[in-house]
């Protein structure tokens, strides 16, 4: 059976989107000229690429720090969120916005956001297992805090943009923190049984 595309804006998804430009010239974004292309500077640390370099980078590291396991769950965790990302895109297969130009290429159906989602499971996954090495709790609040507000920049940018429903990237945010808790569950219930068994 065929899911139907959902192709109307609602008024929530609606006013939101164009908040973010000008009253009366939907081609204009809000705010200074520079603001523009700083955006596109912040949506790019939910692209693929830049996501692939840093996972890649954080794997290897941990391989060579002797980390296996450890680094075995940030590839399973960042994989299969990617992995189920792509499956809701395929399945839900929403049309981008066109009540506004986007400000930036798109490839791929809009909902959820892969650039929130995969940034909420990236920097939520990363930001866990650093805070997890501090001592301190004022240090362990700050890596999560900047983890959160790096996923929650990259959400806003993709609506400032126009290449995302906001119902899109509330959707990709909730998703990517879903799977990236189910991910440190299932770690945190496995390194307790491995405790548990004999040697």
């Amino acid at each position: 059976m065929e899911v139907a595309r959902d192709t109307t804006p609602h008024g929530f998804d609606t006013r939101i989107l164009l908040a973010f430009r000008e009253a009366g010239a939907p081609n204009n974004p809000i705010g200074p000229f520079w603001l523009e292309e700083a955006v596109r500077d912040v949506t790019a640390l939910g692209s693929a690429s830049v996501l692939i370099m840093l996972t890649a980078s954080v794997f290897f590291y941990l391989l060579l720090s002797g980390k296996t396991a450890t680094a075995l769950f940030v590839l399973v965790a960042i994989a299969g969120g990617q992995a189920l990302s792509s499956l809701l895109k395929f399945g839900i297969d929403r049309p981008r916005p066109e009540l506004v130009p986007h400000l930036a290429d798109v490839y791929t159906t809009s909902f959820p956001s892969g650039h929130a989602m995969m940034a909420t499971v990236t920097y939520l996954t990363l930001g866990v297992l650093l805070a997890g090495a501090q001592t301190r709790l004022r240090m362990k609040v700050y890596v999560l805090s900047v983890a959160v507000l790096a996923a929650a920049l990259v959400g806003v940018s993709r609506v400032y943009l126009g290449v995302h429903w906001p119902s899109d990237v509330l959707a990709g945010w909730c998703a990517g923190a879903a799977w990236a808790l189910v991910c440190w569950l299932a770690a945190r219930w496995l390194r307790r049984r491995s405790k548990a068994s004999p040697a």
